[in-house]
């Protein structure tokens, strides 16, 4: 029998102690609860023996994955209404994976044989769809996180959802998962003067072919893959493209005397130093690309690699955009000052008339909008925040912040499925 103490009166009237007493916090529960059966009443208490997972994209799904080949249950909660919902929903038809699929494959299960080295948009989405299949996971779609507080005297973690109905619901969980990555919202410029321009403003999350744009001068924001992929794709479908290069870009071909760059990076950092393997792509590009800054693609100061682990800002990989970028195809502009109602006018006093704008200015977190956890140092990563790495305190990790894409996420969901393995080995589960 539990013995009395100080706290113990007022814990009687709060439901998430009625909660931990009602299932016991030491004892492991047998069966997991099965959540869909259970979202019925408003604002309902929902206790989760395993981890709550937030997102069902790559990162949620291997984490997830990872879980239950160890015995562990785990729930996934997911706005929208379908698993990868970026990959689904927001990218555009031409879209392959830049890498090699060998280093994209989810934790337990390798892309099939058949499928190409670069796979398409739609092979990527039927990969996710299959393995959700086989590990049989089944998010609760439609289920928007609108925040997440850790419970001091319960050592629990409420999290907070509103369906697309909008009844609320609260979960409850002794881990919580954060695995939303860092492309969960559309990053969108403040351009002086776009509330003028008289054509169409889309980003690219809502891109989907160049067809709709054929014969017109579109402006396109932004340099990085997506960028440069959509201005390759508007140059296909005969409009006339332009872009916008704001800051300095490394361009590398994608891949080097029959070699991915990617997996020819990765083997020489097993040996040099990242500068030196840096030096080495950036000769090896040269002679292969010619010298980009002659064509208005200016180069940082770091290295590809080493840019790569500072700012997470990834080089283009080039599949065809320089050639026509060389041949006039695809002109070059400088920073954006403003808009005006026909065009743009730039920061080295060109003014020029388009009949579109693209905005390939990417992605950010949404972590801090809904997690509402103060102590964020981490355990293993010298102490940076928690969306850089894959472990805080009190049960919070995070999967897909390590800003190394698709592999980055499959190695942080194995190490977040080994680190509550630890735990729920030795009967601590959530409830």
């Amino acid at each position: 029998m539990r013995k009395w103490n100080e706290s113990y009166g007022s814990e009687l009237h709060d439901p998430l102690v009625h909660l931990v007493n009602q299932f016991g916090i030491e004892e492991r529960l047998d069966q997991a609860i099965n959540v869909n059966l259970s979202v019925n009443e408003a604002n309902q208490w929902i206790p989760v023996p395993g981890p709550v997972i937030v997102g069902a994209g790559p990162s949620g799904l291997a984490v997830a994955a990872c879980l239950k080949e160890k015995g562990i249950p785990s729930l996934i909660l997911e706005r929208s209404h379908c698993i990868a919902s970026l990959w689904q929903l927001k990218t555009y038809d031409r879209l392959h994976l830049h890498i090699p699929k060998h280093f994209c494959q989810l934790p337990l299960m390798p892309f099939p044989k058949s499928f190409p080295t670069y796979p398409s948009r739609a092979q990527f989405v039927s990969y996710l769809e299959a393995y959700a299949r086989w590990f049989n996971i089944k998010p609760v779609f439609n289920s928007t996180v609108v925040s997440a507080e850790f419970d001091q005297r319960s050592e629990l973690w409420r999290v907070h959802t509103v369906g697309s109905d909008g009844s609320p619901t609260t979960y409850v969980s002794r881990w919580l998962v954060g695995a939303t990555g860092v492309n969960a919202e559309e990053s969108v410029p403040g351009l002086g003067g776009m509330d003028e321009f008289k054509g169409p403003v889309i980003h690219t999350s809502s891109y989907k072919c160049g067809e709709i744009f054929r014969g017109q001068r579109v402006l396109v924001i932004g340099c990085g893959n997506s960028g440069m992929e959509v201005c390759l794709d508007l140059c296909n479908h005969n409009a006339r493209p332009s872009m916008v290069v704001r800051e300095g870009v490394h361009v590398l071909p994608r891949e080097i005397l029959g070699w991915s760059t990617f997996g020819l990076s990765s083997w020489l950092l097993k040996f040099l130093p990242v500068r030196v393997v840096d030096r080495v792509l950036l000769c090896i590009s040269r002679l292969m690309l010619g010298d980009t800054e002659l064509h208005g693609l200016k180069q940082p100061k770091q290295g590809p690699l080493e840019l790569k682990f500072l700012s997470g800002k990834t080089p283009v990989l080039d599949v065809g955009t320089l050639a026509r970028i060389k041949s006039g195809d695809i002109q070059i502009f400088p920073t954006v000052k403003r808009l005006t109602a026909h065009g743009a006018e730039f920061a080295d006093g060109r003014l020029e008339s388009f009949d579109a704008i693209i905005l390939a200015t990417g992605y950010r977190s949404n972590l801090h909008t809904w997690l509402k956890f103060m102590i964020l140092r981490l355990h293993s990563q010298g102490g940076r925040e928690l969306s850089k790495g894959w472990k805080s305190e009190r049960g919070l990790y995070g999967a897909g912040f390590s800003m190394q894409g698709l592999m980055g996420a499959s190695v942080d969901a194995q190490k977040i499925a080994d680190d509550i393995a630890r735990c729920w080995d030795r009967g601590f589960s959530v409830l």
